[in-house]
C-alpha cells in the first residue's frame, strides 16, 4: 500500500461517514429542488481545501462540483453521484401512491442506528454521495499532508436530476433523466474517465437504457343516465383488458432481449382516465404510461415497433382502437470492459472486498452512467449492496445504508483515485 493511499484511508472513518450520511439525508432534495443540498456539498468540499461551487441550473436546481488540482500530466478522473431522491418526503405528493402514510424512513430526516443510517434516500443515492464526498475530502487532505501532487485532476461531481422522473408540479419540464450530468459536462467538467457510485456490489461496464411510452385506449364519452340509450364504450374498462395483456407481454420481454449482463424489464407505472370530480360520465380516452428498459444494442424505435405490433393484436382481441407514442428515451450504453477505469475499479474492488470479482447478471437499473458514457467518458459503475434487513421492501432498501459498506465502497474509490494520481503513460 502506498503512503498516499494509507493516508487517504486513515481519514475515512466510520464516524465521518455516519455524520456525512445523516447530514446529506437530512437536507431534502427531490428532483428539481437540489440547490440547498448542492450548496451544502460545495461548502463541505471547500472546508477540505477543494475549490468547489454549486452550479445553478435554475433557481431551485443545482449540481455541486469540486476539483482537486494536479500537475495535469496524467488523466482526469471523475467520482460522480446523483443527489435527488425518487420520492419527495411530502405526504401531499407521495401518499397514497407510496403507501397509506409516510414511514420514518420515507422522510428527509437522517437517523443513525448503530451501523445503519435511515431516512429518505439514505441508501440510494445519498449514502453513495456521502462516499464520494468523504473519499474526495480524504484524498485532498492526504495530498496536502503528504505534499504529493497528483498527475491528473480528481473531479468530485454531485448531479441534480438523476432520477427517472419528469418535473414535479409546474415549471421547467426537464428536471430529471440526467439533466444535471448533461449540464455538468456542457459547462467544462469533462474528464478522461469516471466512476459513478450507485447501488450494486459489483463493477459494471454497461447498463440498460429506458423508453417511456404513452398508450392511449380510445372509447366514447357518455353519461351514466344514458348508458342504455346511447353507444357505450368505456375506455377505462377496455384499458383494464389491455393492461392485463400488456403485463403478460412485459413479463416475457427480458427473455427476448437478454444480454450477458442485462435483463431489461418493463412496468406499467401510471393510469389516467376520466374526471375524478365527475364519475357520472365516461371519458373518451384512458392513458397508460409504460417504462420499458433497453439492453445495450437495442434501438428505441425497434421497441416501439414491437410494442405497437403487440397493441395491434390486443386491439383486435378486445375490439378497441389503441395508440402508442414514445415520450422519452435514454440510450443504453457500454464502456469497453478492457478500459483502464473498468479494470482498475475491479482491481480496487477485489482488494477492498478480499474476494474475486464476479460480474452480476440480469441488470435492469439505469443511471447517469448512460449520460457520461454517451458523452464519450469511459465509466464504471460501483456501489453498495442493499442493507441486510429482515422484511426489507423497495423503499426501505432505498432509505437505508450500512456504514460498514460505505467504508468498503470508499476504499474502492480511494484506490482508483490514488492509482489515477500516479504518472500515466
Amino acid at each position: 500500500m502506498s503512503d498516499l493511499l494509507a493516508e487517504v484511508l486513515s481519514r475515512i472513518t466510520p464516524d465521518r461517514l455516519r455524520t456525512a450520511a445523516v447530514a446529506i439525508t437530512s437536507i431534502p432534495s427531490p428532483t428539481g429542488q437540489e440547490a440547498p443540498l448542492a450548496g451544502w456539498l460545495a461548502g463541505q468540499m471547500r472546508s477540505s481545501g477543494i475549490p468547489a461551487t454549486a452550479q445553478a441550473i435554475d433557481a431551485d436546481q443545482a449540481n455541486a462540483v469540486g476539483r482537486v488540482p494536479s500537475r495535469r500530466t496524467g488523466r482526469d478522473l471523475m467520482l460522480y453521484a446523483p443527489i435527488d431522491t425518487l420520492t419527495t418526503g411530502d405526504e401531499d405528493e407521495d401518499v397514497p401512491w407510496i403507501g397509506p402514510s409516510l414511514r420514518p424512513d420515507m422522510r428527509a430526516r437522517g437517523v443513525a442506528h448503530g451501523d445503519l443510517v435511515q431516512g429518505l434516500g439514505a441508501g440510494n443515492p445519498k449514502g453513495h454521495a456521502a462516499c464520494v464526498l468523504v473519499t474526495g475530502q480524504a484524498f485532498a487532505e492526504a495530498v496536502a499532508a503528504t505534499g504529493e501532487r497528483p498527475a491528473g485532476d480528481l473531479v468530485l461531481a454531485f448531479g441534480a436530476g438523476g432520477m427517472p422522473t419528469n418535473a414535479i408540479g409546474a415549471g421547467r419540464a426537464n428536471t430529471g433523466h440526467g439533466v444535471g450530468a448533461s449540464f455538468l459536462l456542457e459547462r467544462g467538467f469533462y474528464t478522461d474517465h469516471a466512476i459513478i457510485a450507485k447501488p450494486g456490489d459489483f463493477v459494471a461496464h454497461e447498463e440498460v437504457g429506458l423508453c417511456w411510452f404513452e398508450v392511449t385506449v380510445h372509447g366514447i364519452h357518455t353519461y351514466a343516465g344514458s348508458r342504455h340509450r346511447l353507444p357505450y364504450r368505456n375506455p377505462i374498462v377496455t384499458a383494464a383488458e389491455v393492461t392485463t395483456r400488456l403485463e403478460r407481454w412485459l413479463a416475457g420481454f427480458p427473455a427476448r432481449h437478454r444480454t450477458a449482463t442485462a435483463a431489461p424489464q418493463g412496468v406499467i407505472g401510471a393510469v389516467a382516465g376520466g374526471w375524478e370530480r365527475m364519475p357520472a360520465v365516461t371519458p373518451a380516452a384512458c392513458r397508460l404510461r409504460l417504462d420499458i428498459r433497453l439492453a445495450p444494442g437495442q434501438h428505441p424505435l425497434g421497441v416501439r415497433r414491437e410494442l405497437a405490433a403487440m397493441l395491434d393484436r390486443i386491439g383486435a382481441e378486445v375490439d378497441a382502437e389503441i395508440d402508442c407514442e414514445l415520450v422519452n428515451h435514454i440510450p443504453a450504453t457500454a464502456t469497453d470492459p478492457g478500459s483502464w477505469v473498468i479494470t482498475e475499479t475491479i482491481r480496487a474492488w477485489e482488494a477492498a472486498s478480499g474476494r474475486p470479482h464476479v460480474p452480476v447478471t440480469d441488470g435492469s437499473g439505469a443511471t447517469d452512467a448512460n449520460i457520461l458514457r454517451a458523452r464519450g467518458i469511459p465509466t464504471a459503475r460501483v456501489g453498495m449492496p442493499k442493507a441486510a434487513l429482515p422484511g426489507i421492501d423497495f423503499a426501505l432498501g432505498m432509505n437505508t445504508v450500512e456504514v460498514t459498506e460505505m467504508r468498503r465502497l470508499c476504499e474502492v474509490l480511494a484506490r482508483v483515485a490514488v492509482a489515477n494520481s500516479e504518472e500515466q503513460r
